[in-house]
C-alpha cells in the first residue's frame, strides 16, 4: 500500500502546532508525488519557514502514516486532525530564499545545486525531514541515502543567504526510472 505524509511544524516540546495537507494544493500525499523543486504544496510550505512567514525558524517533520507510534500511541501523522491545519493559500516561493537551514544541526542545502533529470529535481525539504521512508509505495527508494530523514524534528528555516558557520549539505539525490 502507499504511505501518506503530512509536513507538521512542532512545538519545542515535540507536541504537533500545525500541518498541511497536499489534496488542497491537487498534489498527492505520496512523498515522490509531491517532493520536487518548483511544487505549489512544497513551496507554500516553505514560505512559512521563511522570515516572512508564521513558522520561521520552526521544528519540521514530513510525517508518514506508517511511522514509529509516539508516547500516546498513535503516530504524527494519525494525531494531525485533533490540531490547526494550515488553511490553503498559495504561496510562490521567491527565488532568493534557495537555502533550506537546520538550525539544530548547524548545516544548510542550496536548492540551486540540487541535481536534475528530465528537469525534476527532487526538493530536499520533505525527505531531509520524513519519517516512515521505506515503509510503502511512494517513497523514496533508489538510490538509497543516508541523509533521508535525517532532519526530521529538527529546527528548520528557509533564507536568502547561507549561515557562514554552518556546514553545507550536498543534496544530490535523484530517482531511478
Amino acid at each position: 500500500m502507499g504511505q501518506y505524509y503530512f509536513p507538521i511544524i512542532l512545538s519545542e516540546n515535540g507536541r504537533i502546532v500545525a500541518w498541511m495537507l497536499a489534496h488542497e494544493y491537487a498534489n498527492g500525499l505520496k512523498l515522490m508525488e509531491h517532493s520536487f523543486v518548483g511544487n505549489n504544496f512544497v513551496c507554500t510550505f516553505e514560505f512559512e519557514l521563511t522570515s516572512l512567514g508564521k513558522y520561521h525558524k520552526s521544528r519540521v517533520v514530513w510525517a508518514g502514516d506508517y511511522a514509529d507510534q509516539e508516547e500516546v500511541g498513535e503516530n504524527l501523522y494519525h494525531l494531525c486532525g485533533e490540531h490547526e491545519k494550515i488553511a490553503p493559500h498559495m504561496k510562490g516561493l521567491l527565488e532568493e530564499y534557495r537555502y533550506v537551514v537546520n538550525h539544530s544541526k548547524k548545516q544548510f542545502v542550496d536548492k540551486t545545486k540540487v541535481p536534475s533529470r528530465d528537469g525534476y529535481a527532487i526538493h530536499p525539504l520533505p525527505l531531509l525531514t520524513c519519517e516512515g521512508n521505506g515503509r510503502g509505495g511512494g517513497d523514496y527508494r533508489e538510490p538509497m541515502s543516508p541523509l533521508v530523514g535525517t532532519w526530521a524534528r529538527d529546527v528548520i528555516s528557509v533564507e536568502t543567504g547561507a549561515p557562514s558557520d554552518f556546514e553545507e549539505i550536498v543534496f544530490d539525490l535523484i530517482e531511478k526510472n
